[in-house]
């Protein structure tokens, strides 16, 4: 056996091993509901198990296309990684009906003096990044089936470029958006070979970071309002909500997935991805999960599948590609997935745990095996997806 081999089989046969032995203790993480044998749970068949599952019970629930708003534009992010892995043409129809439904737009009104990119949800706020990400999943279509038909990303293209024509640079003023639309000006960037994305990119970025992160805690605070100490958790400690560091540590792994290695600005996109693995690490919950408000876990008690989907992503994918050392990380994995597939997975396929639609951590919010929405949905088959390349590799 060659020496690389023999490392993977007795990573994964550890990890089978700690799996295994867990004790039954009143503080473990319990559930019969998955249907899945906690031995076999490495396996890749058994991964591919989960994502048919997860996403099958999903669309079988929600056969009507939905509008090309940011939640369900979160679910086709997760669906197209869950296509890349199965090959199964049903869940990229699935996505290319949504699209067409919209036709392939986001927000759909055409007169540019009318634009918006504060909060919105009505047609005139085509700059809003909650209306763009939906242009992920339009660009990942057109690059799957051959990059044959520009009208996919007509749209895109058009919304992108304009709003790199503007002076405006603070488009990005809220943790989510950096999830909903940096991602896409790297794949515009991909398909076009037009610089200018990464050049606005990185002064969007820069403006975000500007008003959001929190070089103390490497982590970035939901949006200006909850900025410490204008803003305090109950115990008075900075409030860092889970889902939002989720959008932002998800969305620098696709961001650096798309980048070659002489991009521009790719190493501080790399250096902040590291930097808050190192810092969200500290703050993994013993049962495997993040609580809502990261750094306080009294704030918001409990378990959430979101925000630890998104992370648990992260991860994966930073120690798929090389950024994140194995040693280190795959440790806070072994934990978060067993949440994820033990916990917040149930015997249909559907996923639990999610908090639902807002934008912070709300003490007395119930949270339960019946909370689950498209957006967690589709954060839970981008982590399956990554465990499925782990394990390929």
């Amino acid at each position: 056996m060659k020496k690389n081999s023999l490392v993977s089989f007795l990573s994964i046969s550890i990890v089978l091993i700690l799996f295994s032995s867990c004790g039954t203790g009143s503080n473990r993480i319990k559930n019969s509901n998955s249907g899945i044998s906690v031995n076999n749970i490495e396996s890749k068949k058994n991964i591919l198990t989960i994502l048919n599952k997860v996403n099958q019970y999903w669309q079988e629930k929600h056969p009507v296309a939905d509008r090309a708003f940011w939640n369900p534009a979160a679910y086709h992010t997760g669906n197209i990684e869950a296509y890349k892995i199965t090959g199964k043409k049903e869940y990229l129809d699935y996505s290319k009906v949504w699209a067409e439904k919209n036709e392939y737009h986001g927000a759909k009104s055409n007169d540019k003096s009318k634009w918006k990119y504060s909060y919105g949800e009505t047609d005139d706020h085509v700059l809003f990044g909650d209306w763009q990400i939906a242009f992920q999943t339009y660009i990942d279509i057109y690059t799957i089936e051959g990059k044959k038909d520009p009208e996919k990303i007509k749209r895109a293209r058009e919304v992108m470029e304009y709003q790199m024509s503007t002076n405006a640079n603070d488009y990005w003023w809220w943790a989510d958006g950096l999830y909903m639309v940096m991602p896409v000006m790297t794949k515009l960037y991909k398909v076009t070979g037009n610089e200018f994305y990464l050049k606005k990119l990185h002064e969007y970025w820069s403006y975000a970071n500007s008003i959001m992160y929190d070089e103390e805690a490497q982590l970035y605070f939901r949006d200006a309002k909850y900025v410490y100490p204008k803003h305090k958790s109950l115990n008075g400690k900075k409030d860092f909500w889970a889902r939002g560091d989720g959008w932002v540590f998800a969305g620098l792994a696709k961001v650096i997935q798309d980048l070659p290695q002489d991009a521009l600005f790719r190493d501080e996109y790399v250096t902040r991805f590291k930097a808050m693995a190192k810092s969200l690490k500290e703050a993994q919950q013993p049962e495997g999960y993040w609580t809502r408000s990261i750094l306080d876990p009294e704030h918001a008690p409990g378990p959430e599948t979101s925000g630890t989907a998104f992370f648990t992503y992260g991860y994966l994918w930073g120690i798929n590609n090389g950024f994140l050392d194995k040693e280190t990380y795959f440790p806070v994995v072994e934990k978060s997935w067993r949440f994820l597939s033990q916990v917040a997975l149930q015997e249909d396929g559907k996923v639990g745990y999610v908090q639902p639609i807002g934008e912070r951590a709300i003490p007395g919010q119930v949270v339960d095996v019946n909370s689950t929405a498209d957006f967690g949905v589709g954060a839970f088959l981008l982590a399956t997806s990554e465990m499925y390349r782990y394990l390929d590799n």
